[in-house]
């Protein structure tokens, strides 16, 4: 895996990786672009959401929405102020959605699958929690 940023001015990067896509950084003051903590954040509900569609789908639930939320619920006062407990939220929209399958779905993702959560739960708490919503008829 390979990444890097190039400098444009200020605190005005861009990022780009070896999947050769790129994403504007900044800091907040400059605010053009992600800041470098956000993109872990993305980096966590990506990773995780990834595996919990594909394993919703090989459960053969019928997800029609999903959404993943990550939200650091605390940080170290101290430089370099790393994330300490943080909560992601996982939004399963679909008919009859199994509540068992969403919680084993999750827990595979955390202890087995999802790189970015692995390396990040040595040193966050992370906290799991799941809503399940009702799909309307069509």
């Amino acid at each position: 895996m390979y990444a890097s940023v190039k400098w444009h001015n200020g605190l005005v990067f861009t990022g780009n990786a070896q999947s050769g896509f790129e994403v504007p950084l900044s800091s907040g003051e400059e605010n053009t672009g992600f800041r470098p903590l956000e993109l872990l954040a993305v980096g966590l509900a990506g990773c995780t959401g990834m595996d919990v569609i594909s394993i919703l789908e090989k459960k053969r639930q019928a997800v029609v929405d999903f959404q993943v939320n990550v939200e650091i619920l605390d940080r170290a006062e101290t430089y370099p102020k790393v994330w300490t407990r943080a909560k992601i939220e996982y939004i399963v929209t679909g008919k009859n959605i199994d509540p068992a399958a969403v919680e084993r779905a999750i827990e595979l993702s955390s202890t087995k699958y999802c790189s970015a959560s692995g390396m990040l739960e040595k040193a966050v708490q992370i906290e799991h929690v799941f809503k399940i919503i009702e799909a309307e008829a069509a």
